[in-house]
C-alpha cells in the first residue's frame, strides 16, 4: 500500500543553535535531539547518559506499600509462593526475573506458566488449583490478573492471596486483591508505559529498598527487563529508556548462557541492539509458549545446567523455525480468505476465521495481514469449543475501546490500545464481526486508514560523510548511535533524500530491492536495500529523480564496515 510521508517540522531554531554549541555536534544532531524534546545540555545528558538514579521512587505506585509488606511476611514466615506469568515474553521475563531475585531472599518459590491452549490467556482455575494442591499461599500474578476478579475470588476461597503485577488496562471493577498496575485510573505513578516485567521490576525495587538491600543482585538481571521492554512494544521512553538502556548493556556486557546459546544457534553475535532483541531473542522465546510451554522459557532463562540449556535453547529454537512455517501457510490462507470477500474492499475491518489455525500464531498473522490490508485486524480460531484469537491495530486507532464496545459479545478479553485478545462463543461471531466493523467504521478517522511513513529530516547524501573518507562510519552515524535504544517514542531517525538515482539495481531473493544510488551534486555513491520493496523496481529504473525515506545502517562484511541505507519508501519526484 502506498504510505502518506510525513515531514516532523516541530523544532525550535534557538535551541538547535544552543545544542549545536553546548554538545559540539552538527545540525543534524541537533536537530534530530530537539525533535525528542531535548531543549537543554541536562536534558540531552539525561537523554544520553540514562541514570538508573532517575528511576521513580516505586512507592509512587499505588498499592506499593501493601505489596512489599506482604511479601515481606511471606519471606519472613518461609510461605510457599508461586510466580505465576503469561506465557509470552514479557510475562516468561518477569517471571524469570523475580525469580532470580527472589530466589536469593531464600524464598520458598515455585513458578507456572498457564497452557495457551487448555488454559488461554492469564489467570487459570487450573493454576489456582496446582497452587492450593502444592501448598501455596501466595500467588504473584506477572503481566496478568488485571481482570481476573472471579479467578481471585475463587482462591481466596482456598486461602490464597493474591498480588497482581500488570500493565494492562483495568476493567470497571478492580479484583479484590493487592494491585499493582500503573493504568490504574487512581495510581498516582508518574510513568504509565512499564511493562508487565518491568512493574514486577518496581515491586522488587519496592522490597529492595523497604530492606535496605543492595539493588546490585536487582540491576544484575536488567537484561530480562530490557528483552521485555523490546518485545512488548512499550515506549522506549522515560523510566522505560534508563531500565532499556542499562538492560542492554548487561545483556552485551556480561550476557546470561542462555541467551549465548541462542544467539549462537541463530548466526548471530554479540553486541545486540533492541532491534536485535525483537527480531532474533524475542520470536525464540516466544516460540515456546507458542508452540509447547512458556514454561521451557523460563527454565532456559533461569538455568544454569548447561547440559540443560544446551537442550532448551535447542528445542526453542526449532519450535521457532516450526512457528515460521506455520504463520507463512496460516497468513497464506488468510490472504486468500480475504481475497473471497467480495465485499471486504467496502470494510473498515479485517476480521478471518477457521476453526483449524494454530492459537500460538494468530497474533503474527493479524500483523502480517495488516502490511499487506492496513485496517484493524482480528485472526480468530477455534480452541476448547471457544473462538478465540489476537487483534492488532493501526496508527492511532484504539482497538481495545472498540473491542470493550462489544463486551457484551465476548467471554473475555483484554490488551491494550494497539492490540488485544479475546473469546466469544461460536453462536456470536457473526453479530461479534458485524458489531466490531460497525464500530470501526464509525470511529476510524480518514488518517488512521493510511499507512505512514514519518520523516526525522531532509539531507543530501554529501552531508552523511562530509569530509571523511567514504570508506569510515561517519561520525554522524557514531553520534546517532548513542541515541540508542531505538523504539516507539524514540524510534531509529528517518532522513529524507530528493533527486536521486540508480547506478545498478538488482532483485535479491525474490523479494528485497537492492540499488546503488547518487546525487549529481554528490561525490558519493551509496548502496541501498529495500526489504519487501520489489514493486518499486520500475521506479528507480525509469531515468526519472526519485526521492527516498530510508534510516543509516552499519553493514559488515568480510570484517569490513561500511554505510548501508535502509529504505523505508521511495517514490518519483513529480
Amino acid at each position: 500500500m502506498e504510505k502518506k510521508w510525513l515531514m516532523k517540522n516541530d523544532v525550535e531554531e534557538n535551541v538547535i543553535l544552543a545544542l549545536k554549541e553546548s554538545l559540539k555536534v552538527d545540525r543534524i544532531v541537533a536537530t534530530l535531539l530537539n525533535q525528542r524534546g531535548i531543549n537543554s545540555i541536562e536534558s540531552a545528558q539525561e537523554f544520553l547518559r540514562p541514570d538508573l538514579q532517575n528511576l521513580n521512587d516505586p512507592f509512587l505506585m499505588k498499592n506499593m506499600d501493601r505489596a512489599v509488606d506482604r511479601l515481606s511476611q511471606a519471606l519472613e514466615t518461609n510461605e510457599k509462593i508461586l510466580l505465576f506469568g503469561d506465557y509470552d515474553v514479557d510475562g516468561t521475563t518477569a517471571v524469570a526475573l523475580m525469580h532470580e531475585v527472589l530466589k536469593k531472599q531464600n524464598a520458598n518459590l515455585g513458578f507456572y506458566i498457564p497452557d495457551r491452549y487448555t488454559e488461554g490467556y492469564g489467570v487459570s482455575i487450573a493454576g489456582i488449583d496446582y497452587a492450593h494442591s502444592n501448598g501455596y499461599t501466595l500467588i504473584i500474578a506477572l503481566d496478568c490478573g488485571i481482570k481476573a476478579n472471579e479467578k481471585v475470588t475463587y482462591a481466596k476461597n482456598l486461602g490464597i492471596d493474591f498480588i497482581i503485577c500488570d500493565h494492562h488496562e483495568p476493567g470497571d471493577e478492580i479484583p479484590n486483591c493487592i494491585v499493582l498496575d500503573p493504568k490504574q485510573t487512581d495510581c498516582d505513578y508518574p510513568y504509565k508505559e512499564l511493562s508487565g516485567c518491568g512493574v514486577g521490576f518496581k515491586f522488587l525495587q519496592g522490597y529492595f529498598r523497604h530492606k535496605k538491600l543492595d539493588q546490585a543482585d536487582l540491576f544484575a538481571n536488567l537484561d530480562l527487563l530490557a528483552i521485555s521492554i523490546g518485545a512488548d512494544i512499550v515506549p522506549v521512553t522515560g523510566e522505560n529508556r534508563i531500565l532499556c538502556y542499562h538492560g542492554l548493556k548487561k545483556l552485551n556486557d556480561k550476557p546470561r548462557l542462555a541467551f549465548q546459546e541462542l544467539l549462537s544457534l541463530a548466526g548471530k553475535k554479540f553486541p545486540l541492539n533492541l532491534t536485535d532483541v525483537v527480531f532474533i531473542i524475542a520470536p525464540r522465546i516466544n516460540a515456546a509458549g507458542r508452540l509447547r510451554t512458556g514454561k521451557a522459557a523460563v527454565e532456559l532463562m533461569i538455568s544454569k545446567d548447561l547440559n540443560e540449556l544446551s537442550r532448551l535453547a535447542k528445542e526453542i529454537n526449532a519450535d521457532n523455525s516450526e512457528r515460521k512455517n506455520i504463520d507463512r501457510e496460516i497468513t497464506a490462507e488468510a490472504l486468500n480468505q480475504v481475497a473471497a470477500d467480495p465485499h471486504f474492499s467496502s470494510k473498515s475491518t479485517t476480521v478471518v476465521f477457521n476453526e483449524n489455525w494454530h492459537k500460538g500464531v494468530v497474533g503474527i498473522v493479524a500483523s502480517r495481514l495488516i502490511e499487506t490490508h492496513f485496517r484493524p485486524t482480528i485472526v480468530l480460531t477455534k480452541s476448547n469449543g471457544m473462538i478465540t484469537g489476537s487483534a492488532r491495530s493501526v496508527n492511532n486507532f484504539d482497538l481495545y475501546k472498540a473491542i470493550s464496545k462489544c463486551d457484551d459479545l465476548l467471554e473475555q478479553y483484554g490488551g491494550h490500545k494497539h492490540a488485544a485478545g479475546l473469546s466469544l462463543k461460536p453462536e456470536n461471531l457473526e453479530v461479534f464481526k458485524e458489531r466490531f466493523e460497525q464500530i470501526v467504521s464509525e470511529t476510524i478517522s480518514i488518517s488512521d486508514k493510511t499507512p505512514v511513513q514519518s520523516i526525522d529530516l531532509t539531507i543530501e547524501l554529501n552531508e552523511i560523510h562530509r569530509d571523511e573518507s567514504p570508506l569510515e562510519i561517519p561520525r554522524m552515524k557514531r553520534l546517532i548511535e548513542t541515541f540508542e535504544p531505538f523504539g516507539p517514542g524514540n524510534m531509529k531517525p528517518v532522513f529524507h533524500t530528493t533527486n536521486l538515482f540508480t547506478t545498478d539495481s538488482k532483485i535479491l531473493k525474490d523479494a528485497h530491492l537492492k540499488i546503488k544510488v547518487v546525487q549529481p551534486n554528490s561525490r558519493l555513491q551509496y548502496e541501498a536495500i529495500g526489504f519487501n520493496l520489489r514493486h518499486k523496481e520500475d521506479e528507480v529504473g525509469s531515468g526519472v529523480p526519485f526521492e527516498m525515506a530510508y534510516t543509516l545502517e552499519t553493514n559488515e562484511f568480510n570484517g569490513k564496515k561500511s554505510i548501508q541505507l535502509n529504505i523505508k519508501d521511495l517514490r518519483e519526484m513529480l
